[in-house]
């Protein structure tokens, strides 16, 4: 659809279809929203699908930090061709605004100024003939800032009800109000290091914790994991596979103890620090969100330590929040409004930030 100026302002609402993909590499979140209302913060969830990863991308995409400067690109332009095709496939000749695209995350390296979104947006833009948003983090970390969290601005104002929103997904996040000021950070990492667990048990994932569940704590390991700087560190911080591969993997990957005594290990840290984070800012609701929030196990030790009220939603918004956030965030950019708070990130200033490919 053509999005001119002449337009743009006078639309009682806008269709977003929102993607996500996460470090988890469960496959594509597509989520078509209906935005509308004041400020366009009426949110109605039409139809959403996780698109699964074969084997083949999957490995590709899990190996994309490897290659080459040339072969990178050449993935970038193959994996915004796929995320297109995917799109066409699911709108069925529906009618839509705006495609808004997180992206694979490849890099994550603020501290260098630098990080790299896999699926090329101009890509997605061509294959669908629809006008496109993606990179959305690369003007914040150019501005100084962590490029991350990107969904707080979504909390406060698509489920500013709640006091507190938590997604888990391959690492967990948090957003709030402190002194009414919006903050949010990651806690740690979750279904990033249990899913690489599981898969040497050959599970796919740690189904309801079954396997983390018949372990045992190791406390020798759980100290060094609870030791790390990181948590100490004050917000505006955020976490990466580099981070992991650095830190964390080096303490669990000892090949003297059982994985499942390993995952256990790990599931008492992951509750921990996610509860430490709630309790210490006395928060007293928090929605859950994200592929980890289906895990029974985890989600029972989280409960025992917070002192609060955890709220689980449909499951609809507990797979695609994400997704539905990356839509109200290009259409944030469209309309030339924030969509990204120095607040939370760190940046010099707030941003309208991310990539317009005009189909």
């Amino acid at each position: 659809m053509n999005l001119s100026q002449n337009n743009l302002f006078s639309k009682q609402s806008f269709t977003v279809i929102g993607l996500m993909s996460g470090t988890s590499l469960d496959g594509l979140d597509i989520a078509l929203c209906r935005l509308s209302g004041p400020g366009y913060r009426d949110l109605e969830l039409i139809d959403a699908k996780t698109v699964p990863y074969d084997n083949n991308l999957k490995k590709k995409l899990k190996e994309a930090g490897t290659l080459s400067g040339h072969d990178l690109l050449t993935l970038h332009r193959e994996y915004g061709k796929w995320t297109g095709k995917q799109v066409l496939v699911f709108l069925k000749n529906r009618q839509i605004d705006i495609i808004s695209s997180h992206g694979h995350t490849v890099f994550h390296e603020p501290h260098k100024k630098m990080n790299f979104q896999l699926g090329d947006g101009t890509m997605i833009a061509a294959t669908t003939g629809i006008t496109t948003v993606s990179d959305f983090r690369s003007l914040d970390i150019t501005l100084g800032g962590q490029g991350a969290p990107l969904i707080p601005i979504v909390d406060r104002d698509l489920f500013g009800e709640y006091e507190a929103c938590v997604n888990i997904g391959g690492f967990a996040n948090v957003s709030l109000d402190i002194d009414n000021v919006r903050k949010a950070w990651d806690i740690c990492p979750v279904n990033t290091v249990l899913n690489k667990l599981a898969g040497k048990l050959d599970h796919e994932f740690d189904k309801d914790g079954n396997a983390g569940r018949s372990g045992k704590i190791l406390y020798n390991l759980l100290l060094k994991l609870e030791e790390l700087k990181y948590y100490k560190e004050s917000p505006p911080k955020s976490l990466g596979t580099e981070w992991l591969d650095k830190f964390t993997w080096p303490i669990l990957e000892n090949n003297k103890y059982r994985t499942e005594d390993i995952m256990a290990t790990f599931y008492a840290h992951a509750s921990e620090r996610i509860a430490a984070d709630l309790n210490k800012h006395h928060v007293r609701s928090v929605l859950f969100s994200g592929g980890g929030t289906k895990n029974n196990y985890l989600m029972s030790l989280i409960k025992n330590k917070f002192s609060g009220t955890v709220v689980i939603p449909d499951e609809k918004t507990i797979d695609f929040k994400e997704a539905v956030g990356f839509a109200y965030l290009g259409l944030l950019r469209i309309l030339q409004r924030p969509n990204c708070l120095a607040s939370v990130t760190g940046a010099r200033k707030d941003s309208c930030s991310g990539t317009v490919s005009l189909a």
